[in-house]
């Protein structure tokens, strides 16, 4: 396993390869609603928030992956209309940001909530996305929140075996209906970790 360390925030130099490796991760989901992909990728760069972002790099400085979190102040990517219209136009851009409300989750104020997970090709299989994880148990920590939550998808269940694993509990599931045929997946299920939970793991 090579060294890795993980860092708040990204450069602008950066900003590119992080977009690229959200699209990566979530264009099954979010796909039909925001290609064609060079718009996609431009709107996502444009729009990212480093502030909210916990990166891990190897020795060399290379970019491994990115745990985005969404608070009251803000979010990893926390576009808004306007954003978008400057990519879509305004009558791209309004029916883009009505289909994407639906999969808006709203933020509690004691409450850290996952805005993503997504590691680079090269670095799959090695510990990146648990060690992220953990990261964002401890910002969460740091932050005096009560807890993380986050949600995951029925299409999803290696992310889902993950957070268990880490101490992350399943509440409540919501059904998309006829939207999976938009999205891709029938279901996301709530999962909370409260501050502490599973601290030998989220201290390593």
């Amino acid at each position: 396993m090579r060294t890795v360390t993980i860092s708040p925030g990204f450069t602008e130099a950066e900003r590119p390869q992080v977009a690229g490796l959200y699209w990566q991760a979530f264009s099954g989901k979010l796909g039909p609603v925001m290609r064609p992909e060079h718009h996609a990728l431009t709107f996502i760069a444009s729009v990212l928030d480093p502030q909210f972002a916990l990166c891990a790099r190897d020795a060399d400085g290379t970019l491994l992956g990115v745990a985005g979190f969404k608070t009251a102040s803000g979010a990893l990517v926390d576009g808004g209309l306007r954003d978008m219209a400057h990519i879509y136009g305004w009558a791209g851009a309004l029916w883009r940001g009505t289909a994407l409300s639906l999969l808006e989750r709203d933020t509690v104020t004691d409450t850290l909530l996952m805005d993503g997970i997504f590691v680079a090709p090269a670095a799959r299989g090695l510990g990146v996305g648990t060690m992220l994880l953990r990261a964002i148990k401890r910002e969460a920590v740091d932050l005096g929140l009560s807890g993380v939550r986050l949600d995951v998808i029925d299409t999803n269940p290696r992310a889902r075996a993950l957070y268990e694993r880490e101490g992350f509990v399943a509440g409540e599931t919501e059904h998309l209906g006829p939207l999976r045929h938009i999205f891709g997946f029938s279901s996301a299920t709530k999962m909370v970790c409260p501050s502490g939970c599973d601290c030998r793991n989220a201290a390593n």
